[in-house]
């Protein structure tokens, strides 16, 4: 089954339900495990994390010295301008507090430490990446999802592919600035997720979309989020008429700017076929055949 390009997945008539799927998908890991929030509390943590497991699912038993250490993610975050020395340094050291990584034991090296993902950040990415492979089940009658989850070596070997792919693209790199200031802040990503699950049957010709009745009170609630980050997120996107609501004082429903909607999807089309892109290579590498439900 050929992988789906950017385009196709941009274009396709069923992508505005995948993304409230994938959304849908997104907020409940969320729920299910808040502390998996820490691994993509802003897009640059994002990146930092996806490096993090690239890293560490490389290791390869014959070279125990493989893998992730220090060094190497230092040097990965500072080739892509991700983050300084000092926060990648940071941010490693408070994934180990958190518990989603730890060392890996019997490294014959005393001086080396090599870390590893705990079974809670690793279950977590791996739901991730299925919940995805689902989505793109949906839009060509593929049976990606299923195959995952009969054959856990597909994520091991995709995931460093994909990541490789999504922070080598400047398209999702850079996030769009009618996006980033969303997704560069902290749990900002999370409250796009939400706005977008809250779209039904969007019409892509449409100026606007609603999203309903939206409380910033209950957003900080729901996702624990301050309200004075919240309202600096907003009050920027209102003042660039990308979203706005219906009712003085941020009431009645919230509408969303097509410009906004649609620059959110095409930035996360490009993670959609890096995901599929990634999991193409892996049944190749594993000699893994497939047949397109669809086309049958």
């Amino acid at each position: 089954m050929p992988f789906l390009t950017r385009a196709e997945i941009f274009a396709h008539p069923l992508y505005p339900a995948i993304e409230k799927q994938i959304a849908q998908h997104l907020i409940a890991i969320h729920m299910r495990t808040p502390r998996m929030s820490r691994l993509k509390a802003s897009h640059r943590k994002w990146l930092m994390t996806q490096s993090v497991f690239a890293l560490a699912l490389r290791r390869t038993p014959d070279d125990p010295l493989s893998g992730l250490t220090a060094t190497r993610f230092v040097e990965t975050v500072m080739r892509l301008g991700a983050a300084s020395r000092n926060t990648a340094t940071g941010y490693l050291a408070e994934l180990v507090a958190y518990k989603f990584l730890r060392d890996v034991p019997e490294v014959p090296d005393k001086r080396v430490r090599v870390l590893e993902p705990t079974e809670l950040s690793l279950n977590g990415l791996r739901s991730w990446f299925n919940g995805h492979l689902a989505c793109l089940d949906r839009l060509d009658g593929g049976n990606r999802e299923m195959t995952s989850l009969a054959e856990e070596r597909i994520f091991v070997i995709a995931q460093p592919i994909g990541a490789d792919l999504m922070v080598g693209d400047p398209i999702w790199r850079d996030p769009p600035d009618t996006i980033g200031h969303f997704l560069w802040s902290d749990l900002g990503g999370i409250i796009l997720h939400d706005m977008i699950a809250r779209l039904d049957d969007v019409n892509r010709t449409a100026e606007a979309h609603s999203c309903g009745p939206v409380s910033l009170t209950d957003l900080s609630e729901t996702y624990q989020v301050s309200t004075t980050n919240l309202k600096r997120m907003f009050k920027k996107a209102e003042t660039e008429n990308l979203l706005h609501w219906e009712q003085p004082r941020r009431r009645g429903d919230l509408m969303l700017s097509s410009r906004f909607v649609e620059d959110y999807f095409a930035w996360q089309s490009a993670k959609f076929a890096a995901v599929d892109l990634s999991y193409d290579k892996a049944l190749a590498e594993l000699g893994i055949k497939t047949s397109n439900a669809a086309a049958a």
